[in-house]
């Protein structure tokens, strides 16, 4: 399919009613900022972008430079079909610049250009990634109070959510966003819709699309969806399974037919890269000190270092060869979690397998164990090591990673690990009901 051009977009404007143009960014964390436009002020806006204040966004700009340019992808033009028919509206998603007109280094899309650019330097034309985002549905944004009890996989009674995944699939679909497969997950009031593979930095528009048509459609039904990593105590977080290859031309560059496990050198390297770099990136995948509440032992979520060709405990997993799908032969990373800034995410990933393959690492034994199963020494003897067990220590790794300042920048790495031990700081001083509950009446 052909990418729109700005003479595209006048044209849908005028043929689709269209009377606001929303221009979508995102902060730094990931939150979508958004301001409206009107069709009038579109031909501008294309040409010469639209002027906004950095300084009030999330780890943009101080206050003494906060002047940037929000400018237009015309390629990411599409109707908001929640929104009327008549003078309708649209989004575009912006790259932001600075003043005289160069990318700004601190906007998180950016990031993810430069990581593509370092992979085409490489030989990679394109850097595929698969996402699959968990969220929950609850009754309103005040608790948890669920709307079933289904559990993986289940085929429930016609109930409220089996219409709102209907309806999030063809409001996705409408939008341009190919979906493979929706359906229950594990924990009550839990599920899932799947966006078919894209490039990066189109699935990464596609994922702040995603999370914002999900909580649409919610509301139109008068319920609360929501991408916190662990609501429910007890029961299995919310993760983002990230399915990834890298292809040269045609040519999927993690396959190869003579290897016993049908993967590359190339693919080996890059999961050891991801699996080398895990601890210094796990501050942007697992950004919230929520994040590590999920990332416990026991509800499927993977905090091993390691990686299998089957078994779901380890960190990186690599689905089963099938006889003529040479395409498909990729790695999942298995601890993300969809609350993450997906721009980042995807660009650590991908800077961390391209260090492995340019720097030859070494991939470890596969570990096709339950890793849950295992005790800590045992653990220890075979060298998987742990993922951080809290936002404090994933940041005290990313603070020295040179890795992830290579990531971010300069502009951006000092801001961001700045920003989440601010959080951390304010999360650990908390007093939480279990401390009362179980102290004050006996201290």
């Amino acid at each position: 399919m052909a990418e729109k051009t700005k003479a595209d977009v006048l044209k849908l404007v005028k043929q689709h009613d269209v009377k606001f143009i929303r221009l979508w960014f995102t902060d730094l964390l990931g939150q979508v900022k958004s301001f409206a436009i009107t069709a009038g002020e579109l031909e501008g806006a294309m040409e010469n972008g639209m002027g906004f204040d950095g300084s009030s966004i999330t780890g943009y700009q101080d206050i003494e430079e906060s002047d940037m340019i929000a400018m237009p992808d015309p390629s990411t033009f599409v109707l908001l079909p929640w929104r009327p028919k008549e003078k309708a509206v649209a989004r575009m998603i912006c790259d932001v610049l600075t003043p005289d007109r160069k990318p700004y280094e601190g906007d998180p899309r950016y990031v993810l250009k430069r990581a593509l650019e370092r992979a085409k330097k490489m030989g990679f034309d394109h850097y595929y990634v698969g996402p699959e985002l968990e969220f929950f549905y609850f009754k309103s944004d005040t608790g948890t109070d669920i709307l079933d009890k289904g559990g993986y996989f289940d085929l429930t009674t016609l109930d409220m959510a089996s219409d709102l995944r209907r309806e999030t699939v063809l409001t996705l679909e409408k939008m341009g966003i190919d979906v493979e497969y929706s359906h229950h997950e594990v924990a009550p009031s839990q599920h899932e819709v799947d966006m078919r593979y894209k490039d990066a930095l189109q699935m990464a528009d596609a994922v702040i699309t995603y999370r914002i048509v999900v909580k649409e459609i919610a509301t139109k039904f008068g319920v609360y969806a929501t991408f916190m990593p662990k609501p429910i105590f007890g029961e299995n977080g919310s993760g983002m399974h990230t399915h990834q290859s890298l292809f040269s031309g045609e040519k999927n560059a993690f396959f190869d037919a003579k290897s016993d496990d049908h993967l590359s050198e190339v693919g080996h390297s890059y999961i050891a890269g991801l699996l080398k770099h895990a601890k210094e990136i796990c501050s942007i995948f697992a950004q919230t000190t929520n994040s590590y509440k999920r990332l416990v032992p026991g509800y499927e979520a993977p905090v091993y270092i390691a990686w299998s060709r089957r078994n779901r405990s380890a960190l990186v997993r690599v689905p089963l060869y099938h006889p003529g799908q040479e395409k498909a032969t990729r790695c999942e990373f298995r601890a993300c979690d969809p609350a993450c800034n997906p721009y980042l995410t995807f660009a650590a990933m991908l800077h961390a397998g391209l260090d492995g393959i340019e720097k030859k690492y070494q991939v470890p034994a596969a570990m096709e164990k339950n890793l849950y199963h295992l005790s800590a020494a045992e653990r220890r003897a075979q060298g998987v090591e742990t993922l951080p067990d809290s936002l404090g220590g994933a940041v005290a790794e990313t603070s020295q990673s040179e890795l992830v300042k290579r990531v971010l920048g300069e502009h951006i790495f000092p801001r961001f690990v700045e920003l989440k031990q601010k959080e951390w700081d304010e999360y650990r001083i908390q007093v939480p009901q279990y401390e009362l509950d179980n102290y004050l009446a006996v201290l």
